[in-house]
């Protein structure tokens, strides 16, 4: 008896994870830029602060929010952001959008705007990726599925 409750359980489980909607607090997807980057990076250390692509779905975390905590201005695409200043760029359209930043350490960074997952698989499937995305960023791990 208890393998069958436990089985419809998951089963259960999995139905919501798959067709319930997705709510969530805030759209902003928050990439911070921390003091003493440029310096270390002008001292010779290879620094990665933001990943090679961010990936962004639209109506749920559409927004790219770049904060500047360096000493110094950093640009991202044709925008200079100040020391203290804050960016914040929304995405209308599901797409791949690339943007000079001097922050990487590439000089470029890629913005992928997936389209709004729809009930079932593709629900699942982005629950699973939002899920596995913080259990990284909590462990500390570097950002590799992000590519």
């Amino acid at each position: 008896m208890v393998p069958i409750t436990l089985s419809l359980l998951a089963l259960g489980g999995l139905g919501w994870a798959a067709l319930a909607p997705i709510e969530v607090a805030s759209r902003d997807e928050l990439f911070e830029i921390p003091r003493g980057t440029w310096a270390r990076r002008m001292a010779g250390e290879k620094i990665e602060i933001l990943p090679q692509t961010i990936r962004l779905t639209l109506g749920l975390n559409d927004v790219l929010l770049l904060r500047n905590a360096d000493e110094v201005p950093q640009v991202f695409g044709p925008t200079l952001l100040m020391p203290g200043q804050s960016f914040s760029l929304p995405f209308a359209s599901a797409s791949t959008y690339s943007f000079t930043c001097t922050a990487h350490a590439s000089g470029q960074l890629n913005v992928i705007v997936e389209p709004t997952p729809a009930p079932g698989w593709e629900t699942l499937g982005w629950r699973l990726r939002k899920l596995t995305h913080t259990v990284w960023r909590l462990a500390g791990l570097p950002e590799w599925h992000n590519h």
